[in-house]
């Protein structure tokens, strides 16, 4: 199941965050997030991190490879792999699996160099940015679960 959203604003992002925060709240979700450098990956990160209360300040995890940031409504957490590129992700795909269980929100950026190898359920967010300086925002699930969220989506 499939949902996009264009958003033409901050506003229209946010707006969209907070609807994905209110879906995920009470579940969590594992979320592979897919877009070029600049595309809008950590900026919806961190609306959504807003809109479920975290206190702390959302970065990129880009040289740590993971932030963690358990003062809002649900633990989150937050994974980048781009250092660690194909050889180094597989090194970790069992660490993956362990924030993809339980009530929590795990974002992992450049998913991509995971060669697929994330075989669990998540949910694929592929993040464009268009000439006219929109973000195109392209929900996919693969389960049951993550459907319920792309139909919240929709509504």
């Amino acid at each position: 199941m499939e949902y996009q959203k264009i958003c033409k604003t901050l506003e229209d992002t946010k707006f969209l965050a907070q609807r994905f925060a209110k879906l995920v709240a009470d579940n969590g979700c594992f979320v592979n997030l897919y877009g070029e450098i600049g595309a809008g990956k950590t900026a919806f990160v961190k609306l959504v991190a807003q809109a479920l209360d975290v206190k702390e300040r959302v970065t990129s995890p880009s040289f740590v490879i993971l932030n963690e940031y358990h003062s809002g409504l649900i633990p989150m957490y937050h994974f980048d792999l781009y250092r660690l590129e194909n050889e180094g992700v597989k090194t970790i795909i069992d660490e993956l699996r362990e924030y993809s269980e339980g009530r929590q929100l795990t974002f992992v950026e450049w998913a991509e160099f995971s060669q697929d190898e994330i075989p669990f359920r998540h949910l694929k967010i592929d993040v464009k940015y268009d000439d006219d300086d929109s973000r195109i925002y392209k929900f996919i699930s693969n389960d049951k679960d993550t459907d319920k969220i792309v139909e919240g989506l929709k509504e």
